[in-house]
């Protein structure tokens, strides 16, 4: 009997996933098939399927890894010794894809899939509760440690901190054209406004 390599199998899923990620941003999921995605990873349907049973259980996929992804981010920030500069360290990961349109596009994608799949839609909204969670629990830390005296509370910091972030990736999907370094430093602007660093 054939042992599996866990590393291996990992790996190889991700491939799947990042492959298919450009896909269901350049053609988005209703027009994507399996066809598609086996071509851009460079693999056969039966490679697919090992792997997903669906194409919906890959795009599912992405986003699972990506709560995984920020669970390590979020987990990284509230390491760091100084809280404010863990608030920025997410903030600028989290802004880090507004000068990748297909990132910025299939997160668009995700929001159309999210309204017509309120299974999918779950899963959005936990990844978004688990970053406006993590974000206020660094304000929070960073408020006890003296160095934040924000002007909101730190759930509401949390929240408009990710709608903030939102709003960015909605401008980047509709103005190619945008400064996202501006844009970026605006932002920092905005949160040493809301947060108000100490010292």
């Amino acid at each position: 009997m054939r042992t599996v390599d866990p590393a291996k199998h990992a790996a190889k899923r991700r491939a799947i996933l990042d492959a298919a990620a450009g896909c269901f941003a350049r053609d988005g999921f209703e027009k994507t098939s399996t066809a598609d995605l086996c071509r851009a990873a460079g693999i056969s349907s039966g490679s697919l399927f090992h792997y997903f049973p669906t194409k919906r259980a890959v795009f599912v996929g992405i986003f699972e890894a990506d709560t995984a992804d920020n669970d390590e981010l979020l987990a990284a920030a509230a390491e760091l010794a100084d809280p404010w500069e863990g608030v920025l360290a997410v903030v600028e990961q989290m802004t880090s894809v507004l000068s990748l349109p297909g990132v910025v596009r299939l997160v668009l994608e995700a929001g159309a899939q999210a309204a017509r799949d309120p299974e999918f839609a779950e899963l959005i909204r936990g990844n978004d509760d688990r970053m406006r969670a993590g974000l206020a629990g660094l304000v929070e830390r960073g408020v006890r440690a003296g160095r934040l005296a924000p002007v909101l509370s730190s759930a509401d910091a949390g929240n408009w901190i990710v709608a903030l972030v939102d709003a960015l990736l909605s401008r980047a999907s509709l103005d190619e054209g945008l400064d996202v370094r501006h844009e970026r430093a605006v932002l920092r602007k905005v949160l040493e406004t809301i947060l108000v660093p100490v010292g």
